[in-house]
C-alpha cells in the first residue's frame, strides 16, 4: 500500500475519533494525575492508558487501539445563573476502534479530565448570600471581605464516557460523545462533600464541533522520532471551538458541615439549580487535539495493542 493511500485510510478511520471536545468539560477546577514525559511525536500523550487490558487486548483486526489527547487554554461554562471562565484543560483517553464501526473509550486510572483551578465569581457570598435562612445568614456575615469567601470548583469524571460517534468528529453540530461528570465545590464552610451532580446522577455532557478543525498528519517511529517511513501516525486537529448547551444540571448536594441541607438549598436558590437542558452551556476555545496509532494495525495482528504499548514505553524519557 503506498503512502498516499495509507494516509487516506488512516484519516478515514482515525480522524473521526476526535476527542477535542471532551477536554472542554474539565475546565472548572483542578485535578492532579501522574504524567510521564515522552519523546518527540509522543510528547502530548503523557497519560494514554496503553497498559489497560482493553488496549492491550486489541488485536489490530477486530479491534484497533489509539491514543487521544485534547487541550485548550481557555473557555467558559454556565450552570444555571453562574458562569465561570475556565483555564487550561486537558483530556487524555485510549480509544478502541471496533471492526463493526463502534468504538469504546478507555480512561486513564486517575480519570480522563484534568484542568487548572478556577474560582467561582463572587465566592461564597455570590453563591448563597444574601439568604433568608438564619444559619446561612450567620455564615454570610462571617465571610464578608474574608479569605474564607473563595470557592474553587473541580470537574471530576464519574464513569467512563459512552455513545462515542466516530463520524461526528469531522462534522459540526453533532454530538461526539457522552461524558458523565460532577463538580466539586470547595470552601471551608461547604465541607468536603459539596457537589453539583453525583455519581448516580451526573451532569452528562455531549459536545459537538462548532467549526471544523484544521487537519494535519505526521509519521514517526515507535520511539517518537519523526520519520516519513515510520510505523506510527499522528493526526493533528487544531483551532476548533466546541460547545454543548443541551445538558441538564442537578442541584447541589452534600454542602455545609451538618446543616441538614440548608446550604444546599441556599446555593441552589441563588444559582438557579437544578437547571433544565437548554439553560446551561460549555465552550472550549481553540482546542488542540492529537490522535496517535499504528499505520497498519492489521500487520501487527494479533498484537497491535501490545506493540502500541511497547512503542509508547520506548518513548519515555
Amino acid at each position: 500500500m503506498n503512502r498516499l493511500s495509507r494516509r487516506t485510510r488512516l484519516a478515514a478511520t482515525t480522524v473521526t475519533v476526535l476527542g477535542t471536545a471532551l477536554g472542554s468539560f474539565a475546565a472548572m477546577g483542578t485535578a492532579t494525575a501522574a504524567t510521564t514525559q515522552l519523546n518527540g511525536e509522543w510528547g502530548p500523550f503523557t497519560r494514554c492508558p496503553v497498559g489497560a487490558s482493553a488496549m492491550l487486548a486489541a488485536d489490530g483486526l477486530v479491534q484497533t487501539p489509539q491514543c487521544v489527547v485534547s487541550t485548550s487554554a481557555s473557555g467558559s461554562i454556565k450552570l444555571g445563573n453562574t458562569t465561570v471562565t475556565t483555564g487550561r484543560t486537558e483530556l487524555q483517553i485510549g480509544v478502541v476502534q471496533n471492526a463493526d464501526g463502534t468504538s469504546s473509550v478507555v480512561a486513564p486510572p486517575a480519570g480522563a479530565l484534568i484542568a487548572d483551578s478556577a474560582t467561582v465569581p463572587g465566592g461564597l457570598l455570590g453563591l448563597m448570600c444574601p439568604s433568608n435562612i438564619p444559619a446561612v445568614t450567620a455564615i454570610c456575615n462571617q465571610i464578608a471581605d474574608s479569605s474564607l469567601n473563595k470557592i474553587t470548583a473541580t470537574v471530576e469524571s464519574v464513569g467512563a464516557p459512552s455513545d462515542f460517534n466516530q463520524t461526528a468528529g469531522i462534522l459540526t453540530d453533532e454530538p461526539i460523545v457522552a461524558i458523565p461528570v460532577r463538580i466539586h465545590l470547595q470552601n471551608p464552610f461547604l465541607g468536603s462533600n459539596c457537589y453539583i451532580g453525583t455519581k448516580s446522577s451526573p451532569i452528562v455532557l455531549r459536545p459537538h464541533n462548532v467549526n471544523l478543525p484544521d487537519f494535519g498528519m505526521t509519521f514517526f517511529k515507535g520511539d517518537g522520532t519523526l520519520a516519513d517511513d515510520g510505523d506510527m501516525s499522528r493526526i493533528n486537529l487544531t483551532g476548533a471551538t466546541q460547545n454543548d448547551s443541551t445538558f441538564a444540571v442537578p442541584g447541589a448536594s452534600g454542602c455545609g458541615l451538618g446543616l441538614l441541607g440548608l446550604i444546599d438549598a441556599a446555593v441552589n436558590l441563588k444559582t438557579g439549580l437544578p437547571s433544565a437542558a437548554g439553560k446551561n452551556s460549555v465552550t472550549l476555545n481553540n482546542a488542540q487535539t492529537y490522535l496517535a496509532g499504528l499505520n497498519a494495525p492489521g500487520a501487527a495482528a494479533p498484537d497491535a495493542g501490545k506493540i502500541l504499548s511497547q512503542n509508547w514505553n520506548s518513548a519515555v524519557k
